[in-house]
């Protein structure tokens, strides 16, 4: 596979009256398509998305925005909190004339996308979460910290340019009461009250998520799928962009993997009884453009 790449434009706008920025294309998508909204993650801007978006823009129109407070966009005066990020995610739609939208989120943002899925259900067409941490697997906090500690160090080195200035700008004292919110954030039973088309992605080797809690969760949750990507950690939007965007595309397409997915490395699926027997993909068939 030869992902087709589009650049998004930096476009500025006034959300609950402050500016807020945010990355988008929308020109070469089909007519109709449903807009997909990537959601980042705690104490990060929308920039590490990017890549995975750029890979997705010509099958829907596509926007990265920086939430209230992160990266360029302005800050509020205090952190806000998961429910509150969903809604400002809700008002940023308003702003731009989106009613309705597939939401892809990473680590904190899946759990924003559920919040919004939760809060506005008829505005949500599915959901694909990537790397969807939270609840009993990252605690205690200190737990989770380690988690987070450890997955520092499978990430690329070229992530650190990109994520670090915008950590510090978030500052300690807020990336650590979001980070605690995560950790105690009850994902999967949340997960479980939602009725919508649901991806979940996960590296095997991210430390911050509980693939056996995924699993239980595909195995009593209907329309659900869950992917476990070989070699991929935490931030797999910004580390393998084109096995994700292929993932999604296959699942958009029928809503499930099919076995004609074109991977370089072996994957595992798992679906819920709804889309049929759980299957695993050992060593799909090799493309060396991945």
């Amino acid at each position: 596979m030869s992902p087709q790449v589009t650049s998004l434009d930096e476009h500025w706008t006034i959300v609950d009256d402050r500016p807020m920025f945010y990355r988008a294309s929308t020109d070469l998508a089909p007519p109709g398509a449903t807009p997909i909204v990537h959601v980042h993650g705690f104490g990060i801007s929308g920039r590490y998305l990017v890549p995975t978006a750029e890979r997705l823009a010509h099958l829907h129109p596509t926007y990265v925005p920086d939430l209230p407070g992160y990266g360029r966009s302005i800050s509020p005066d205090r952190a806000l909190t998961i429910p509150e990020l969903a809604t400002a995610l809700a008002s940023f739609l308003d702003v731009i004339g989106i009613s309705r939208v597939i939401l892809l989120g990473n680590s904190m943002g899946c759990l924003i996308s559920l919040e919004f899925a939760r809060a506005f259900p008829d505005r949500i067409e599915s959901a694909i979460l990537v790397s969807p941490a939270g609840g009993p697997h990252n605690q205690p906090l200190y737990r989770g910290l380690s988690q987070l500690a450890r997955d520092s160090v499978k990430e690329p080195v070229r992530l650190l340019p990109v994520a670090a200035p915008d950590y510090i700008r978030f500052g300690a004292a807020n990336s650590l009461r979001l980070f605690h919110a995560m950790t105690t954030y009850p994902t999967v039973d949340i997960a479980m009250q939602l009725d919508l088309p649901i991806l979940v992605v996960a590296g095997a080797n991210d430390p911050l998520v509980s693939h056996e809690n995924l699993q239980l969760l595909v195995e009593n949750k209907p329309n659900m799928t869950f992917v476990i990507l070989d070699g991929g950690a935490h931030a797999l939007n910004f580390s393998h962009p084109e096995r994700l965007a292929a993932i999604f595309e296959s699942w958009t397409e029928q809503q499930s993997i099919g076995p004609k997915i074109d991977l370089a490395r072996e994957i595992q699926v798992f679906e819920s009884e709804v889309l049929g027997e759980s299957e695993e993909l050992d060593n799909a068939a090799v493309d060396t453009d991945l």
